[in-house]
C-alpha cells in the first residue's frame, strides 16, 4: 500500500489546480480500495458546510450542490468529531441523511476519514460499497493515512487557487494569509519577484570524457566567473554593510577555492567525468552531509553549497541569466534565498523578502535584520512559484505573508510602513530624549549587539548601553577559535564605542541553534543538551581565555559587565565565579590594573526561575533571556513553523515567571534586566515596566518604538494594565486586553501591526 500511496500523492501534486487534484484523489483511491464510490467533501469557510467537491460513483451533477452542516449527515459527524467512521449499514445510523441527487441509496457500507491540515479540518474523504460489510482495520488505516497525506496537497492546491484570486467555486477572493517564521521585523507592501534556481543539478547525467585538460580548463573558467560575480556583489553591497557582514561573501569565495569544493570537483574530472557531472557529484555529497546535521547553523550551510553549485552549473551550461525586472517596491521570493540574490536587487528597491526554506538563523535572516528589511522565513505552505508579479504584504514581525490584499488592508499596511519611515526620520529628536513615563518614571533602554554594524544603529537610536553583547558572533565568522589578542581587540572596540555606558558581554553561548563550524556539537536534542555555560565549564581553557580578553579590553574603560548564560543551578554559578576570579588574578599578575566587573546570570532555564533568590545572592545583577525562557517554559521550538504559533511570551506562565523573578531579585537588592523579542515589543514593554524591570534590552530597530510608547503612558496606566492581565488565564485574551488598552489610548497602530490590520 505504501507504493500506491506514494504514487497517488505524486500524481495529485502534479495536478494543475484544486479541481484536478480532487478528481485524481477520488479516482485513484476508489481504484486502490476496490470500492464503488469515493468522494471528497470540503469545508467551505464562508457557509461552514461540507460541500461535495469531487466523486467517482455518485451522480457528478451533485458536485457543488450537495452540502452538510457539522450537525448534519454522516459527513458532518466525521468532520465535527475529527475521527474516522466505519459503518456496515449507513442508512441505519441516526445521523444518516439521504440526498436523492447523489443516487447513494444503493450503497450500504460507509467509511469516512477527516482531512486535517495544521489542526484545521479541511474536509472528509469517503468510500462506499453496495454490499453490507464492515471495512477491515487495514482499509480504515489506509484511508486515514491517505487523508493525512492529502491534507497538505489539498491545502497547497487551495493556496495556489487563492493566490490566483479564486476560491473553490471559482469566485474571486482576496487576502489569503500564509504563516512562516519571523526573520526580520517590520512590514512591507510590494510586488513579488520570484527568483528560481539558475540551473538544476539534480538532472545532470554522468558522461565520460577523453580530453581531461580541456574539461579542467572549462571548469576553471566557470570557477573564475563565479568568483568575479561574488567579488562584484560584495563590492556593490560594501556601502550598505560593514566588513563583518560582507565576510559572508568571503565564505563563498573560500568554498570555491582549490583546497575546497573547487579542488574536489577537479579531482573527479581527472577520473574522466565531465565537469557538470563531477560538480553534481561533489555538491550532492556536500548537501547530503550538511542536511543530515542536527545543528541548525551548519544545516543552513547546505543552502550556500546549493547556490554555488547552481551558479557554477549555470556558467558551465552557458545558461542565460533569468531576466528579472525589479519594481520600485520589490518583495524578493524564493524557495531558498541566498545573500547573493539579495545583492542583485538594485539599491533602494528591496522592500521585503520571503523564503520558503530557512530559519531565523540563516545568513539571509541575519543580513535582513542588519539592513532593516522585513523578512519571513520558513513559509512552507506558500506555493512560491505562483506569486511572481502579484502584490504581497510581508509582516516580518508576525512571520506572516498576505497575498492579494484588499484595498483596506493594503492601505493599513502602507500606513504602518509610512509611520515606521516617519518614526525613523524623526529619530534625531527622539534619540536625545530619555525613556521616561508621563509621571516621571525612568527606565533605561539598552540594545542587543553582535556585529560591529549594530553599534552604529544602536547609537543612532539613542541606546543607553548594551544589555547583551553576543560574543559567539565573532567566533562564528572565523574558521578557528579567535586568540586572546583577537578577542581583546573585538571587545575593546565594543567597550570603547559605548563608553562610558555599560556593555554586558555574555560568555560564549553555543549549542542549541548556534554552533561553530570548527567546533560542531551533534546531539539528538541540542536545545536540552550541551550548550551555554555547560560547554565552557567543560572547556575552562576557552572560558578563561575569553574572560581574560574581556578584562584586558576593559582596562581604563571600566564599563564591562559579564553575563553567564544557561545557568540552571548554584553549582554552575560557583564554578563560573571561581574561574572569573582566577582570570582576574592572572591578568593582575601580568601587571594590568583591572577592576572586578559586575557579574550576572541569565535566567532562561525554568529551574533558574525557582532559584532566583539563591542566584541573586551570589551575583551583581540578574538578566532574563525572554526568548529561551519562553521556549523552555512552553516546550516550543520557535524556529519550527509547525508550532511557532504556540510560542507566546504573553502566556500566563511566562508572565507569572517574570513577575516572580523581579520580586525575588529586588528582595535581594539586585537589579533585573530583560533582553530578547519581548523587551522589543512595545506592548509587552508596558507590562515589563509595570513589573519593575530596571532596564530593557532589545534589537536596535525596535528601540525607538518602545521609547515612543513608554513616553506616552504613565506608570500607573502600565500597573493597572498589568493587574488586569495577571488575572487572565489565556494568552489570546491577554493580547486582546493589551491591544484594547492601547486602542483606547490612541496608541495601537504604531506599536503592533496586528492592531492596524
Amino acid at each position: 500500500m505504501l507504493g500506491t500511496l506514494r504514487k497517488i500523492v505524486q500524481e495529485v501534486n502534479a495536478a494543475k489546480d484544486l479541481k484536478a487534484a480532487l478528481g485524481i484523489i477520488v479516482l485513484r483511491v476508489r481504484e486502490a480500495m476496490g470500492s464503488q464510490v469515493c468522494s471528497v467533501y470540503l469545508l467551505d469557510p464562508e457557509s461552514d458546510r461540507f460541500v461535495l467537491m469531487a466523486t467517482e460513483g455518485l451522480n457528478k451533477k451533485a458536485i457543488g450542490k450537495v452540502s452538510m452542516a457539522h450537525n448534519e449527515g454522516l459527513v458532518g459527524l466525521v468532520g465535527s468529531r475529527e475521527e474516522p467512521l466505519n459503518l456496515e449499514h449507513a442508512s441505519e445510523h441516526p445521523r444518516y441523511r439521504y440526498f436523492a441527487e447523489t443516487g447513494e441509496e444503493r450503497y450500504a457500507s460507509f467509511l469516512g476519514a477527516p482531512i486535517i491540515h495544521h489542526r484545521r479540518v479541511m474536509g472528509v474523504l469517503v468510500i462506499q460499497q453496495k454490499e453490507r460489510r464492515q471495512f477491515d482495520e487495514g482499509e480504515e488505516a489506509f484511508l486515514v493515512t491517505m487523508s493525512a497525506q492529502l491534507a497538505g496537497v489539498i491545502a497547497h492546491a487551495e493556496a495556489t487557487g487563492s493566490i490566483r484570486g479564486f476560491g473553490r467555486q471559482g469566485k474571486g477572493i482576496q487576502e489569503t494569509r500564509f504563516l512562516g517564521i519571523a526573520g526580520a521585523p517590520g512590514a512591507a507592501v510590494g510586488s513579488a519577484v520570484v527568483v528560481l534556481p539558475p540551473a538544476d543539478l539534480d538532472v545532470v547525467p554522468d558522461k565520460h570524457i577523453e580530453d581531461i585538460p580541456a574539461e579542467l580548463a572549462l571548469f576553471e573558467a566557470a570557477l573564475e566567473a563565479v568568483r568575479a560575480d561574488m567579488r562584484a556583489l560584495s563590492q556593490k553591497l560594501s556601502s550598505q554593510m560593514r566588513k563583518e557582514e560582507l565576510a559572508l561573501f568571503d565564505v563563498y569565495l573560500m568554498m570555491l577555492d582549490d583546497s575546497a569544493l573547487g579542488g574536489e570537483v577537479a579531482a573527479v574530472i581527472r577520473t574522466g567525468q565531465w565537469a557538470q557531472g563531477a560538480l553534481r557529484q561533489v555538491v550532492s555529497n556536500h548537501i547530503a552531509r550538511f542536511e543530515m546535521m542536527d545543528d541548525d547553523y551548519l544545516r543552513e550551510r547546505a543552502s550556500d553549497i546549493k547556490d554555488i553549485g547552481r551558479r557554477l552549473l549555470g556558467n558551465l551550461q552557458k545558461a542565460h541569466k533569468q531576466a528579472l525586472t525589479y519594481p520600485e517596491r520589490t518583495i524578493l521570493v524564493s524557495e531558498e534565498l541566498t545573500p547573493a540574490m539579495l545583492g542583485e536587487v538594485p539599491e533602494g528597491r528591496l522592500a521585503g523578502m520571503v523564503s520558503v526554506l530557512g530559519s531565523s538563523n540563516s545568513h539571509v535572516a541575519i543580513l535582513a535584520r542588519a539592513m532593516g528589511i522585513p523578512t519571513v522565513m520558513g513559509a512552507v505552505d506558500l506555493p512560491y512559484s505562483k506569486v511572481d508579479g502579484i502584490e504581497l504584504i510581508v509582516d516580518g514581525t508576525r512571520g506572516e505573508i498576505i497575498t492579494n490584499p484588499g484595498k483596506v488592508l493594503r492601505e493599513q499596511y502602507l500606513q504602518l510602513a509610512e509611520q515606521e519611515r516617519q518614526l525613523s526620520a524623526g529619530l534625531d529628536v527622539l534619540r536625545e530624549l530619555p525613556c521616561e513615563t508621563t509621571d516621571g518614571h525612568r527606565i533605561p533602554l539598552w540594545v542587543n549587539t553582535g556585529l560591529l554594524a549594530d553599534v552604529v544603529r544602536a547609537q543612532e537610536r539613542g541606546a543607553e548601553g548594551v544589555g547583551l553583547y553576543r560574543t559567539e558572533v565573532p567566533f562564528m565568522i572565523k574558521e578557528r577559535f579567535p586568540s586572546e589578542k583577537e578577542q581583546m581587540a573585538i571587545y575593546r572596540e565594543q567597550l570603547q564605542a559605548f563608553h562610558p555606558l555599560p556593555v554586558t558581554m555574555r560568555t560564549l553561548d553555543i549549542g542549541g541553534d548556534k554552533s561553530l563550524p570548527y567546533f560542531p556539537i551533534k546531539e539528538e536534542n541540542p536545545f536540552l543538551g550541551w550548550r551555554g555555560i555547560r560547554v565552557t565549564l567543560d572547556h575552562p581553557e576557552i572560558f578563561l581565555l575569553q574572560i581574560r580578553a574581556m578584562l584586558k579590553a576593559s582596562v581604563g574603560l571600566n564599563n564591562l559587565r559579564i553575563l553567564l548564560p544557561m545557568i540552571s543551578g548554584t553549582r554552575e554559578l560557583e564554578e563560573s565565579l571561581h574561574l572569573i576570579h582566577r582570570a582576574i588574578g592572572e591578568v593582575r599578575d601580568e601587571g594590568m590594573d583591572v577592576q572586578v566587573p559586575p557579574v550576572g546570570v541569565m535566567i532562561e532555564v525554568p529551574a533558574a526561575v525557582y532559584l532566583t533568590r539563591e542566584l541573586a545572592r551570589q551575583v551583581d545583577f540578574i538578566s532574563v533571556g525572554s526568548n529561551d525562557l519562553t521556549q523552555y517554559l512552553l516546550a516550543v521550538d520557535r524556529n519550527n513553523p509547525r508550532v511557532a504559533d504556540l510560542y507566546d511570551y504573553l502566556h500566563p506562565a511566562v508572565l507569572e515567571a517574570l513577575q516572580r523573578i523581579v520580586k525575588e531579585a529586588h528582595e535581594e537588592g539586585r537589579p533585573v534586566s530583560i533582553c530578547g523579542e519581548m523587551a522589543g515589543d512595545p506592548a509587552a514593554a508596558m507590562l515589563l515596566l509595570a513589573m519593575g524591570f530596571d532596564s530593557l534590552s532589545m534589537n536596535a530597530t525596535n528601540l525607538p518604538r518602545v521609547k515612543w510608547l513608554l513616553r506616552q503612558i504613565s506608570m500607573q496606566t502600565a500597573k493597572d494594565l498589568l493587574a488586569r492581565v495577571m488575572t487572565i488565564d489565556s494568552p489570546e485574551v491577554t493580547h486582546a486586553t493589551v491591544q484594547l488598552t492601547l486602542r483606547n489610548l490612541g496608541l495601537d497602530k504604531l506599536t503592533n501591526p496586528s492592531a492596524a490590520v
